[in-house]
C-alpha cells in the first residue's frame, strides 16, 4: 500500500485485513490496533468488514443518504493521529474540550471530523490544497475557543 496516497481499494483492504487479523486473533500493527479500535466503535459496519468480496468495490452515494463507512473510518483514523501529534497546534486542546461537552470520546472525534470533512470537500470543490487555518478554524468554533490569531 502506498503509504502517503493509497488507492480506494487500498484503504478497504486494509480495513478488511485489519479486521480478518483481529477477528481470526492474528497480532495487529499499531495502526491496524487503532483501526480495530474505530471499529468497534461502529459495530454497524462490521457485517461489511466481514465480506469483503461483496463490499471492495462497492460505490456509496452521499446524495442518496449513504455513508461510506471506509471514509468515515478513515477520517477518524487521521483525527486520532492528529490528536497524538497535536497537529494542526491546538487540535488536543479542542478535543479535550469536546469530550468535556459531550461527555464521550466518540462523539467528540464525529464533531471533529465534520470539520475535516469540511475541509477536504472545500479543498475538492475548489481544486487547492487543503487549507490548514480554515481547518483549525473550524476545530476552534466548533470547541467554543477564540480564535488563534
Amino acid at each position: 500500500m502506498a503509504l502517503f496516497n493509497p488507492s480506494r481499494d487500498e484503504v478497504r483492504q486494509f480495513f478488511f485485513d485489519a479486521w480478518a487479523k483481529f477477528r481470526q486473533q492474528q497480532g495487529l500493527t499499531d495502526l491496524e490496533k487503532m483501526a480495530v479500535g474505530i471499529m468497534h466503535l461502529h459495530p454497524e459496519y462490521q457485517a461489511i468488514l466481514d465480506a469483503p468480496d461483496q463490499h471492495l468495490q462497492q460505490a456509496y452515494y452521499p446524495e442518496m443518504g449513504e455513508t461510506n463507512p471506509f471514509l468515515h473510518m478513515s477520517l477518524h483514523l487521521s483525527i486520532q493521529e492528529q490528536i497524538s501529534i497535536n497537529q494542526p497546534t491546538g487540535i488536543t486542546q479542542a478535543y479535550g474540550k469536546l469530550c468535556t461537552r459531550y461527555q464521550e470520546e466518540h462523539e467528540a472525534q464525529h464533531a471533529l471530523l465534520e470539520c475535516l470533512a469540511e475541509t477536504i470537500w472545500l479543498a475538492q470543490r475548489n481544486q487547492t490544497g487543503l487549507d490548514a487555518a480554515h481547518y483549525l478554524q473550524l476545530i476552534e468554533q466548533r470547541a467554543g475557543i477564540a480564535p488563534s490569531t
